[in-house]
């Protein structure tokens, strides 16, 4: 069986969602999105407090997890990937944090022209619409509907006020002028439902006769011929199909999904893939390799009393008996929550020219991704290290396309990352006990002595894990850099009607969430290729 599309999309993620619903504004053109997972009709889904199941139990997620990492003592790392329309927009913390000016102008520092902040400023703002920010660096007419929260608890104030008396001030618009400091979160939410890439783009143009979306269907093979993509092989319940693309392919399936895709299509290190045997179509051994993540470390302190945190308790099992029937209601309560409710950002030297550190405050004893519980109530913070020195890989473990990747991203290799994440956990500490916590502190979870560094740094080795942010393994760049899989305009080097759009081409991670950045990467890809489509064939 053969279909034939001018746009063929592999991934319904962030990028993939925006990329089907800009590219099918032309009645003239057909688009087909493809995704792995189902629908996104589920309450896991729409619920903000959803992620907490989602998660840590693999629902809607490939739910993948590392190598084991030589620097935190051989444990394998968790890595759940959206695996549903909306990608990991669909089951991740909701958090709106774009990143720091100097990230995009440091990747056009590295050759990728129009790259800059200020280039890319108009998309997050096209991107966007802020319901409670109203300035030059925002948004008001975007389909990504952006909130403060509907119901954040009480116990957000201590953490902020701890802050500022560790000297780390109030901040009203980290998307702004500064990122430094301290603020309530933002959050990707409207009407007390998640606004995931899918709801934004996807939903409302799903009736468009020009755009045909496919769930459940799993991209084993890109076709190519004469260095020119033309097809990809897919497999729906367990039958093959081929699906022709007249114009381009697009892979869109994140940092994980798109390296392993391009190197079963014979994309990547030749001698790697003969290994292998798969027969290699284009060497381009940048593939898969510039694997970074933020990695956080967290401390959890159980709390005086149960008031304004989610726990395992009688009240609390009460409370959630209640606000579960409110959200169904009435979309309200404490079910609106994304948990991760107030955040930081601050710098370790003052030289840095961006924060080194992200703080996010988080109103439940979340230990190892919810998948350890703890009876009682408390708070937790993710401290992370926002621009690592380590560089990991996603590699094959072989040529089938079920087959979960080798992912490995190499943390603390470098010696510097150890250095900064163990002087942001210090500075972390401080905050949590500074005075501001007095009325609510408790107990730690894992007691820890912020003057001893041989115990903070056995407790980053045993503990440390993903903020769930990997970038980089389609990296952006120029021919001459050998790690490099695409141009300035995200197109594959060496290969026709072939492009990557997703966190995977980052050259270098940002400073904060991936989310609202790789929605304004997809928002300037559709540009250019509508650019593209308007040139004369002869330029």
């Amino acid at each position: 069986m053969s279909e034939k599309f001018d746009y063929v999309i592999v991934g319904a993620g962030s990028a993939g969602c925006v990329l089907a619903a800009r590219l099918s504004e032309d009645k003239n053109v057909s688009v087909c999105l493809i995704e792995a997972g189902g629908n996104d009709n589920s309450a896991f889904v729409q619920m903000p407090a959803g992620v907490a199941a989602s998660v840590p139990y693999g629902i809607n997620s490939w739910h993948y997890q590392t190598v084991p990492q030589a620097n935190l003592n051989n444990r394998c790392g968790f890595v759940p990937r959206g695996k549903v329309l909306g990608g990991s927009s669909s089951i991740n913390a909701m958090v709106y944090i774009r990143g720091n000016r100097w990230d995009f102008d440091n990747w056009a520092a590295q050759g990728n022209h129009g790259w800059d902040y200020y280039s890319l400023l108009p998309y997050f703002i096209k991107a966007e619409t802020n319901h409670s920010i109203n300035n030059e660096f925002h948004g008001s007419n975007g389909p990504l509907q952006v909130n403060e929260l509907q119901t954040p608890s009480p116990v957000n104030q201590y953490f902020l006020k701890g802050c500022a008396e560790q000297g780390i001030a109030l901040n009203s618009d980290i998307n702004g002028v500064n990122q430094e400091g301290a603020r309530l979160s933002q959050v990707t939410q409207h009407n007390g439902e998640r606004c995931s890439a899918a709801k934004a783009y996807l939903t409302p143009n799903l009736s468009r006769p020009n755009l045909t979306v496919m769930t459940k269907v799993q991209v084993e093979k890109l076709i190519v011929t004469d260095n020119t993509v033309t097809a990809l092989r897919v497999n729906h319940k367990n039958r093959r199909r081929i699906i022709n693309a007249s114009k381009e392919v697009i892979v869109s399936a994140g940092a994980i999904n798109s390296p392993q895709l391009l190197m079963l299509s014979g994309i990547g290190d030749k001698d790697a893939l003969k290994k292998l045997g798969i027969e290699p179509t284009l060497h381009l051994p940048g593939v898969g390799q510039n694997l970074q993540d933020h990695l956080t470390v967290v401390p959890l302190y159980r709390a005086k009393t149960s008031a304004g945190t989610f726990g395992i308790s009688l009240p609390g099992a009460m409370q959630m008996t209640t606000q579960t029937y409110q959200w169904f209601k009435n979309r309200t309560g404490d079910l609106t929550s994304n948990f991760a409710e107030s955040h930081a950002f601050f710098s370790i030297d003052n030289d840095a020219p961006a924060p080194e550190i992200q703080m996010e405050f988080v109103i439940g004893l979340v230990d190892d991704h919810s998948r350890k519980l703890h009876w009682g109530h408390g708070y937790s913070v993710h401290a992370s290290l926002m621009r690592p020195k380590s560089r990991g890989s996603v590699t094959l473990k072989d040529n089938n396309p079920k087959s979960a990747p080798l992912i490995d991203p190499n943390y603390l290799d470098h010696p510097d990352d150890l250095t900064t994440l163990l002087a942001g956990l210090k500075q972390t500490l401080s905050v949590l006990e500074s005075s501001a916590f007095n009325e609510i502190k408790g107990e730690m979870i894992y007691p820890l002595d912020k003057n001893n560094d041989e115990q903070l740094i056995e407790f980053i080795r045993s503990t440390a894990d993903t903020e769930y942010h990997p970038v980089g393994t389609c990296k952006m760049g120029s021919k001459d850099d050998e790690l490099s899989v695409v141009d300035s305009e995200l197109k594959v080097h060496g290969l026709a009607n072939l492009r990557v759009v997703d966190a995977s081409i980052m050259p270098t991670i940002i400073t904060g969430n991936t989310n609202a950045s790789v929605i304004a990467i997809a928002e300037k890809a559709a540009d250019l290729i509508k650019l593209e489509r308007s040139q004369p064939a002869d330029q």
